[in-house]
Protein backbone atom coordinates (compact mmCIF):
# COMPACT_ATOMS: atom_id res chain seq x y z
CA UNK A 1 0.00 0.00 0.00
CA UNK A 2 1.19 3.35 -0.90
CA UNK A 3 0.39 6.27 1.31
CA UNK A 4 1.44 10.21 1.00
CA UNK A 5 5.22 10.97 2.66
CA UNK A 6 5.99 13.52 4.92
CA UNK A 7 9.23 15.59 5.72
CA UNK A 8 11.69 13.93 3.83
CA UNK A 9 15.19 14.86 3.78
CA UNK A 10 16.63 17.80 2.38
CA UNK A 11 18.75 15.26 -0.31
CA UNK A 12 15.44 13.85 -1.10
CA UNK A 13 13.16 16.82 -0.86
CA UNK A 14 15.26 18.13 -3.75
CA UNK A 15 15.31 15.11 -5.95
CA UNK A 16 11.43 14.90 -5.54
CA UNK A 17 11.34 18.51 -6.74
CA UNK A 18 13.76 17.71 -9.68
CA UNK A 19 10.74 15.14 -10.54
CA UNK A 20 8.06 17.64 -10.24
CA UNK A 21 7.39 17.30 -14.13
CA UNK A 22 6.61 13.27 -13.63
CA UNK A 23 3.69 14.64 -11.02
CA UNK A 24 2.89 17.24 -13.27
CA UNK A 25 2.32 14.82 -15.97
CA UNK A 26 0.38 11.83 -14.04
CA UNK A 27 -1.94 14.50 -12.48
CA UNK A 28 -2.76 15.37 -16.52
CA UNK A 29 -2.85 11.84 -17.31
CA UNK A 30 -5.63 10.96 -14.47
CA UNK A 31 -7.45 13.63 -16.29
CA UNK A 32 -7.47 12.79 -19.58
CA UNK A 33 -8.02 9.48 -18.69
CA UNK A 34 -10.97 10.31 -16.86
CA UNK A 35 -10.17 8.20 -13.63
CA UNK A 36 -11.40 10.04 -10.98
CA UNK A 37 -14.62 10.24 -13.39
CA UNK A 38 -14.85 6.33 -13.26
CA UNK A 39 -13.99 6.03 -9.96
CA UNK A 40 -17.31 6.16 -7.39
CA UNK A 41 -17.89 6.38 -3.91
CA UNK A 42 -16.73 2.67 -3.41
CA UNK A 43 -13.37 1.69 -3.56
CA UNK A 44 -12.39 0.38 -6.80
CA UNK A 45 -9.83 -2.67 -8.05
CA UNK A 46 -7.20 -1.48 -10.52
CA UNK A 47 -8.56 -3.93 -12.91
CA UNK A 48 -12.01 -2.52 -12.59
CA UNK A 49 -10.92 0.92 -12.98
CA UNK A 50 -8.31 -0.11 -16.29
CA UNK A 51 -12.06 -1.58 -18.16
CA UNK A 52 -13.86 1.48 -17.39
CA UNK A 53 -11.05 3.92 -18.82
CA UNK A 54 -10.03 1.22 -21.38
CA UNK A 55 -6.23 1.66 -20.34
CA UNK A 56 -3.73 -1.88 -19.18
CA UNK A 57 -4.34 -2.51 -15.45
CA UNK A 58 -0.32 -2.27 -14.46
CA UNK A 59 0.49 0.86 -16.03
CA UNK A 60 -2.62 2.19 -14.47
CA UNK A 61 -1.55 0.95 -11.27
CA UNK A 62 2.24 2.53 -11.50
CA UNK A 63 -0.06 5.98 -12.03
CA UNK A 64 -1.87 5.42 -9.21
CA UNK A 65 1.01 4.44 -6.99
CA UNK A 66 2.79 8.02 -8.21
CA UNK A 67 -0.17 9.89 -7.48
CA UNK A 68 -1.36 8.30 -3.91
CA UNK A 69 2.56 9.32 -2.81
CA UNK A 70 0.95 13.26 -2.83
CA UNK A 71 -2.66 12.23 -1.29
CA UNK A 72 -4.20 12.09 -4.88
CA UNK A 73 -6.34 8.78 -4.36
CA UNK A 74 -5.35 6.25 -1.75
CA UNK A 75 -4.42 2.61 -1.75
CA UNK A 76 -5.96 0.58 0.85
CA UNK A 77 -4.97 -2.43 2.41
CA UNK A 78 -6.65 -4.67 -0.09
CA UNK A 79 -5.10 -3.25 -2.72
CA UNK A 80 -8.10 -0.83 -4.69
CA UNK A 81 -7.96 2.55 -4.57
CA UNK A 82 -10.64 5.27 -3.60
CA UNK A 83 -10.81 8.92 -3.89
CA UNK A 84 -9.29 11.45 -1.80
CA UNK A 85 -10.42 15.42 -1.41
CA UNK A 86 -8.11 16.14 -3.87
CA UNK A 87 -8.80 13.42 -6.69
CA UNK A 88 -12.62 14.41 -6.22
CA UNK A 89 -11.41 17.77 -7.89
CA UNK A 90 -10.28 15.89 -10.61
CA UNK A 91 -13.97 14.40 -11.27
CA UNK A 92 -15.89 16.96 -14.03
CA UNK A 93 -18.72 16.78 -12.00
CA UNK A 94 -17.91 18.05 -8.91
CA UNK A 95 -18.87 21.53 -7.60
CA UNK A 96 -15.63 22.86 -7.16
CA UNK A 97 -13.69 20.71 -10.11
CA UNK A 98 -9.84 21.38 -10.68
CA UNK A 99 -9.78 19.29 -14.14
CA UNK A 100 -9.58 22.02 -16.62
CA UNK A 101 -7.49 24.16 -14.81
CA UNK A 102 -5.38 21.15 -14.21
CA UNK A 103 -5.11 20.10 -17.78
CA UNK A 104 -4.49 23.99 -18.73
CA UNK A 105 -1.81 24.01 -16.30
CA UNK A 106 -0.61 20.88 -18.38
CA UNK A 107 -0.90 21.81 -21.78
CA UNK A 108 1.56 20.82 -24.50
CA UNK A 109 2.64 23.96 -24.72
CA UNK A 110 3.88 24.31 -21.12
CA UNK A 111 6.08 21.40 -21.71
CA UNK A 112 7.63 23.31 -24.57
CA UNK A 113 7.94 26.85 -22.66
CA UNK A 114 9.43 25.76 -19.04
CA UNK A 115 12.97 24.50 -20.25
CA UNK A 116 13.09 27.94 -21.27
CA UNK A 117 12.41 29.80 -18.04
CA UNK A 118 16.30 30.68 -17.94
CA UNK A 119 15.73 32.43 -20.95
CA UNK A 120 12.95 34.33 -19.91
CA UNK A 121 14.71 35.31 -16.35
CA UNK A 122 17.87 36.89 -17.92
CA UNK A 123 15.46 38.88 -21.11
CA UNK A 124 12.50 39.36 -18.94
CA UNK A 125 10.43 38.34 -22.52
CA UNK A 126 8.13 35.89 -23.16
CA UNK A 127 9.32 32.80 -24.71
CA UNK A 128 6.09 31.56 -26.86
CA UNK A 129 6.89 34.50 -29.55
CA UNK A 130 10.05 32.55 -30.54
CA UNK A 131 8.74 29.46 -30.17
CA UNK A 132 6.05 29.63 -32.43
CA UNK A 133 6.30 32.83 -34.17
CA UNK A 134 2.89 34.29 -32.45
CA UNK A 135 1.87 36.27 -29.77
CA UNK A 136 0.33 33.67 -27.33
CA UNK A 137 -3.14 33.94 -27.67
CA UNK A 138 -2.94 34.33 -31.26
CA UNK A 139 -1.02 30.80 -31.31
CA UNK A 140 -3.74 29.55 -29.41
CA UNK A 141 -6.51 30.64 -31.37
CA UNK A 142 -4.77 29.82 -35.07
CA UNK A 143 -2.92 26.75 -34.04
CA UNK A 144 -4.23 24.90 -31.34
CA UNK A 145 -7.37 24.84 -31.04
CA UNK A 146 -7.80 22.26 -28.26
CA UNK A 147 -5.60 24.07 -26.20
CA UNK A 148 -7.53 27.26 -26.32
CA UNK A 149 -10.86 25.19 -25.55
CA UNK A 150 -8.86 23.91 -22.49
CA UNK A 151 -8.31 27.36 -21.54
CA UNK A 152 -12.15 28.53 -22.31
CA UNK A 153 -13.21 25.42 -20.03
CA UNK A 154 -10.59 26.07 -17.45
CA UNK A 155 -10.99 29.98 -16.99
CA UNK A 156 -15.02 29.30 -16.78
CA UNK A 157 -14.58 26.70 -14.12
CA UNK A 158 -12.16 29.33 -12.14
CA UNK A 159 -14.54 32.61 -13.26
CA UNK A 160 -17.55 30.83 -11.88
CA UNK A 161 -16.19 29.51 -9.00
CA UNK A 162 -14.73 32.54 -7.52
CA UNK A 163 -17.09 34.75 -9.04
CA UNK A 164 -19.78 33.38 -5.93
CA UNK A 165 -16.82 34.42 -3.46
CA UNK A 166 -16.89 37.78 -5.10
CA UNK A 167 -20.61 38.24 -5.14
CA UNK A 168 -21.16 36.92 -1.03
CA UNK A 169 -17.76 39.69 -0.43
CA UNK A 170 -19.12 43.05 -1.66
CA UNK A 171 -21.26 45.06 -0.41
CA UNK A 172 -22.78 46.94 -3.24
CA UNK A 173 -26.08 48.15 -1.60
CA UNK A 174 -25.72 51.92 -2.09
CA UNK A 175 -24.93 51.38 -5.52
CA UNK A 176 -27.31 51.79 -8.92
CA UNK A 177 -24.84 49.86 -11.29
CA UNK A 178 -21.91 47.81 -11.46
CA UNK A 179 -19.44 47.24 -14.79
CA UNK A 180 -17.19 44.15 -14.88
CA UNK A 181 -14.11 45.34 -16.93
CA UNK A 182 -12.27 42.35 -18.88
CA UNK A 183 -14.81 40.40 -17.15
CA UNK A 184 -14.49 37.37 -19.53
CA UNK A 185 -17.82 35.89 -19.90
CA UNK A 186 -19.40 37.65 -17.06
CA UNK A 187 -19.94 35.42 -14.23
CA UNK A 188 -18.91 38.10 -11.80
CA UNK A 189 -21.75 40.38 -12.64
CA UNK A 190 -24.16 37.70 -13.65
CA UNK A 191 -23.65 37.39 -9.62
CA UNK A 192 -23.91 40.69 -8.31
CA UNK A 193 -26.78 41.35 -10.19
CA UNK A 194 -28.42 38.72 -9.17
CA UNK A 195 -27.31 39.20 -5.47
CA UNK A 196 -29.30 42.79 -6.28
CA UNK A 197 -32.34 42.39 -8.23
CA UNK A 198 -32.48 46.41 -8.82
CA UNK A 199 -28.96 46.45 -9.81
CA UNK A 200 -27.97 47.15 -13.88
CA UNK A 201 -24.66 45.90 -15.42
CA UNK A 202 -22.00 46.02 -18.33
CA UNK A 203 -19.38 43.87 -19.18
CA UNK A 204 -16.65 44.68 -21.15
CA UNK A 205 -14.33 42.40 -22.45
CA UNK A 206 -12.73 41.40 -26.38
CA UNK A 207 -15.69 40.20 -28.86
CA UNK A 208 -14.40 36.93 -28.77
CA UNK A 209 -14.68 36.84 -25.72
CA UNK A 210 -18.23 38.61 -24.89
CA UNK A 211 -19.93 36.58 -27.89
CA UNK A 212 -19.94 33.83 -25.54
CA UNK A 213 -21.66 35.61 -22.32
CA UNK A 214 -22.87 34.12 -19.44
CA UNK A 215 -26.62 32.72 -21.36
CA UNK A 216 -27.79 34.44 -17.86
CA UNK A 217 -27.08 37.79 -20.00
CA UNK A 218 -27.54 37.15 -23.43
CA UNK A 219 -31.05 37.82 -24.95
CA UNK A 220 -33.48 35.64 -23.60
CA UNK A 221 -31.84 35.41 -20.24
CA UNK A 222 -33.20 36.35 -16.82
CA UNK A 223 -30.87 38.93 -16.27
CA UNK A 224 -30.62 40.48 -20.18
CA UNK A 225 -32.74 43.10 -19.46
CA UNK A 226 -30.31 44.04 -16.73
CA UNK A 227 -27.17 44.16 -18.34
CA UNK A 228 -25.28 45.68 -21.34
CA UNK A 229 -22.50 43.99 -23.23
CA UNK A 230 -19.95 46.00 -24.60
CA UNK A 231 -17.13 44.61 -26.62
CA UNK A 232 -13.68 46.35 -26.51
CA UNK A 233 -10.79 46.63 -25.19
CA UNK A 234 -10.10 48.29 -21.73
CA UNK A 235 -6.33 49.11 -21.88
CA UNK A 236 -7.30 51.03 -25.27
CA UNK A 237 -10.86 52.76 -23.78
CA UNK A 238 -13.60 51.93 -21.33
CA UNK A 239 -17.10 53.65 -22.50
CA UNK A 240 -19.20 52.29 -19.54
CA UNK A 241 -20.02 54.44 -16.68
CA UNK A 242 -20.72 53.09 -13.69
CA UNK A 243 -21.45 53.52 -9.95
CA UNK A 244 -18.76 50.33 -9.07
CA UNK A 245 -16.10 49.03 -11.01
CA UNK A 246 -14.78 45.44 -11.02
CA UNK A 247 -11.32 44.51 -12.69
CA UNK A 248 -10.43 41.04 -11.80
CA UNK A 249 -7.31 39.04 -12.60
CA UNK A 250 -6.51 40.58 -15.88
CA UNK A 251 -3.66 42.88 -14.11
CA UNK A 252 -1.53 40.45 -15.45
CA UNK A 253 0.09 42.78 -18.18
CA UNK A 254 3.41 45.49 -18.48
CA UNK A 255 2.95 47.73 -16.46
CA UNK A 256 2.07 50.41 -19.39
CA UNK A 257 -0.76 48.67 -20.18
CA UNK A 258 -1.93 47.90 -16.62
CA UNK A 259 -1.81 51.75 -16.11
CA UNK A 260 -3.58 52.63 -19.42
CA UNK A 261 -6.39 50.39 -17.88
CA UNK A 262 -7.07 52.11 -14.65
CA UNK A 263 -6.56 55.40 -16.04
CA UNK A 264 -9.43 54.45 -18.76
CA UNK A 265 -11.60 52.84 -15.75
CA UNK A 266 -11.04 56.22 -13.44
CA UNK A 267 -11.95 58.18 -16.62
CA UNK A 268 -14.83 56.60 -16.97
CA UNK A 269 -16.04 56.61 -13.85
CA UNK A 270 -15.17 60.11 -12.58
CA UNK A 271 -14.45 61.20 -9.44
CA UNK A 272 -16.38 59.20 -6.54
CA UNK A 273 -16.58 55.62 -7.99
CA UNK A 274 -15.39 52.42 -6.64
CA UNK A 275 -13.01 50.76 -8.41
CA UNK A 276 -12.74 47.50 -6.93
CA UNK A 277 -9.65 45.29 -8.32
CA UNK A 278 -8.97 41.26 -7.55
CA UNK A 279 -6.21 39.21 -7.58
CA UNK A 280 -3.93 36.65 -7.09
CA UNK A 281 -0.98 38.29 -4.44
CA UNK A 282 2.87 36.61 -4.83
CA UNK A 283 3.22 37.38 -1.23
CA UNK A 284 0.10 35.79 0.33
CA UNK A 285 1.13 32.89 2.30
CA UNK A 286 -1.39 30.26 1.76
CA UNK A 287 -0.98 30.41 -1.62
CA UNK A 288 2.34 31.21 -2.44
CA UNK A 289 3.23 27.87 -4.29
CA UNK A 290 -0.14 28.27 -6.73
CA UNK A 291 0.88 31.88 -7.36
CA UNK A 292 4.42 31.90 -7.67
CA UNK A 293 4.25 29.18 -10.00
CA UNK A 294 1.11 31.02 -12.01
CA UNK A 295 3.79 34.27 -12.11
CA UNK A 296 6.83 32.30 -13.84
CA UNK A 297 4.20 30.79 -16.23
CA UNK A 298 2.86 34.73 -17.21
CA UNK A 299 6.68 35.49 -17.42
CA UNK A 300 6.89 32.77 -20.18
CA UNK A 301 3.83 32.82 -22.23
CA UNK A 302 2.68 36.37 -22.45
CA UNK A 303 5.86 38.48 -20.31
CA UNK A 304 3.36 39.51 -17.51
CA UNK A 305 3.12 39.53 -13.99
CA UNK A 306 1.48 38.39 -10.33
CA UNK A 307 1.79 41.29 -7.84
CA UNK A 308 2.77 41.97 -4.23
CA UNK A 309 0.10 43.26 -2.40
CA UNK A 310 2.84 46.32 -1.71
CA UNK A 311 3.59 45.97 -5.96
CA UNK A 312 -0.06 46.11 -6.52
CA UNK A 313 -0.80 48.79 -4.17
CA UNK A 314 1.88 50.95 -5.72
CA UNK A 315 0.23 50.51 -9.23
CA UNK A 316 -2.71 51.51 -7.54
CA UNK A 317 -2.03 54.99 -5.79
CA UNK A 318 0.14 55.69 -9.03
CA UNK A 319 -2.96 55.43 -11.59
CA UNK A 320 -4.78 58.04 -8.93
CA UNK A 321 -7.02 55.92 -7.10
CA UNK A 322 -7.15 56.23 -2.83
CA UNK A 323 -7.34 52.38 -1.42
CA UNK A 324 -10.20 52.06 1.51
CA UNK A 325 -9.65 48.40 2.13
CA UNK A 326 -7.87 45.24 1.40
CA UNK A 327 -9.39 42.24 2.05
CA UNK A 328 -9.02 38.63 1.41
CA UNK A 329 -12.25 37.12 -1.26
CA UNK A 330 -10.87 33.03 -0.57
CA UNK A 331 -7.57 32.16 0.20
CA UNK A 332 -6.26 33.10 -3.21
CA UNK A 333 -7.79 36.09 -4.09
CA UNK A 334 -7.69 39.55 -2.60
CA UNK A 335 -9.94 42.31 -3.39
CA UNK A 336 -8.31 45.97 -3.34
CA UNK A 337 -11.12 48.09 -2.64
CA UNK A 338 -10.25 51.79 -3.69
CA UNK A 339 -12.52 55.66 -4.90
CA UNK A 340 -11.15 57.74 -7.34
CA UNK A 341 -10.89 60.54 -5.66
CA UNK A 342 -12.70 64.12 -6.53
Amino acid sequence: MTTAQSAPPPSMRLRELAFGAACAAALRAAARLGVADALGDAPMTVEDLAAAVKTEPRPLRRLLRALTCYGVFTEEHDGRFAHTGMSRLLREDDPASLRYITLWCTEPWTWDAWPKLDEAVRTGRNVVEDLYGKEFFVHLNEDAPESADVFNRAMTTSSKQSARDVAELLDLSGASSVADIGGGQGHVVASLLEKYPLMHGSLLDLPRVVDNADPRLRPGGPLADRVRIVPGDCREAVPVRADVYIIKNILEWDDDSTARCLRNVIEAGGAGARVVVIENLVDDTPSMRFSTAMDLLLLLNVGGAKHTSAGMADRLKAAGLVIDDISPVNPYLHAFDCTVPA
